[in-house]
């Protein structure tokens, strides 16, 4: 009996000793969460077995991490209603170029398996804030869907909507829904590839797909339907920054804002159809940009400077936009795209048409 006394109270030496060192240790280890909508649980593990239900969640258990290395947060498909901003911003955990944050569906579109079906889908369905000018008159709202505020992030191969809202309850009065936006102090290093943004100006409108500020922002193999805005980047400058391989179809805002993007901003194999407006300057026109081996097929307005929220600011300097020779822009027409669900191009162009060729949507292979 003795003997039995002395080893239960050494276990629990060594137990309490561990767990002294482990409240006391800087580091926290995750490395991979999982997250299902139907069968996950927000007081789950997060393990594959043992997922979690909502992104906000996993935002907080990667905020919570200390210490160096990759995490990655595999999304099954399903919907995702995203009622509260997912946030990530961790201060104790440091990502680099190699050993990123990745948030990404289990299955890619290059996986061999793959169907639009397999998307995750996010859908806002969070409260706004409320906005007011200097007299106190409420302007409007926002929301943020997933704010990024860490360098070396990807987001991969998910299906991103709006907000079901009413975006203009009346004049003056603005209602909008940020999808992804990224936005912090010395930001570098963010990509968005394999995404799908849809949109409906009516009934779910998807205000701005990628509201961006920090370097080296990469948007890949991206398809943007029926947004208003796709890709703005705004504030601190945006150098090595680039666009490339999306296909952006019906939109009724501005294709790409290069408000902070320096002159090195890349813009090449992109495929445009129906867009109210192409390009969209900072108000000073300060920098020229060019637009390489892409086909841009009907537009209302080729480039304009300024703008905002509310607004496409008004004509710019044609001569910003360096056009290559490969380049295909006609104002009038409209490209074929695949509308039925069924089909692994789904909204991509239709093959064998103007467009089909440059590689352009959501594969890599």
């Amino acid at each position: 009996m003795r003997y039995i006394k002395i080893v239960i109270t050494v276990c629990l030496f060594l137990d309490f000793t561990f767990l002294a060192f482990a409240q006391s240790s800087s580091i926290t280890i995750v490395e991979n969460i999982y997250l299902n909508p139907k069968t996950g649980n927000d007081i789950n593990s997060g393990t594959k077995e043992n997922p979690l239900k909502t992104l906000s969640e996993a935002a907080k258990r990667v905020n919570q991490a200390s210490g160096e290395g990759a995490i990655t947060i595999y999304l099954s498909s399903g919907v995702y209603g995203m009622n509260e901003t997912a946030d990530f911003n961790t201060v104790n955990h440091k990502f680099t170029e190699n050993n990123r944050l990745v948030i990404r569906a289990e299955i890619l579109p290059d996986d061999i398996s793959w169907s639009p079906s397999d998307m995750p889908i996010l859908i806002s369905t969070m409260p706004f804030s409320v906005e007011k000018n200097a007299k106190g008159e409420v302007t409007g709202g926002q929301n943020f869907g997933v704010l990024i505020q860490n360098s070396h992030v990807t987001i991969q191969g998910l299906r991103v909507l709006g907000e079901p809202v009413h975006e203009n309850p009346s004049e003056g009065i603005l209602i909008r829904n940020y999808p992804i936006v990224w936005e912090g102090e010395n930001l570098e290093d963010f990509r968005i590839t394999q995404c799908l943004f849809m949109g409906n100006k009516l009934a779910i409108p998807n205000h701005l797909a990628v509201l961006a500020n920090g370097k080296a922002l990469e948007v890949d193999h991206c398809v943007f339907y029926g947004v208003k805005d796709a890709v703005v980047m705004w504030n601190n400058p945006a150098t090595n920054s680039s666009m490339h391989h999306n296909v952006i179809i019906d939109s009724y805002g501005g294709i790409v804002w290069t408000w902070s993007a320096t002159s090195d901003f890349k813009f090449y194999n992109n495929v445009i159809s129906n867009a109210n407006v192409l390009w969209i300057l900072n108000k000073e026109e300060k920098d020229s940009f060019s637009i390489e081996n892409s086909v841009i097929v009907g537009y209302n307005s080729y480039v304009n400077k300024g703008g905002g929220p509310q607004g496409f600011g008004e004509n710019a300097n044609p001569e910003k936009l360096k056009i290559s020779k490969d380049v295909v822009l006609k104002k009038e027409g409209r490209l074929e795209i695949i509308e039925d669900q069924t089909d692994k191009l789904y909204l991509h162009i239709k093959p064998g048409t103007l467009g089909s060729v440059l590689g352009a949507g959501l594969f890599t292979k």
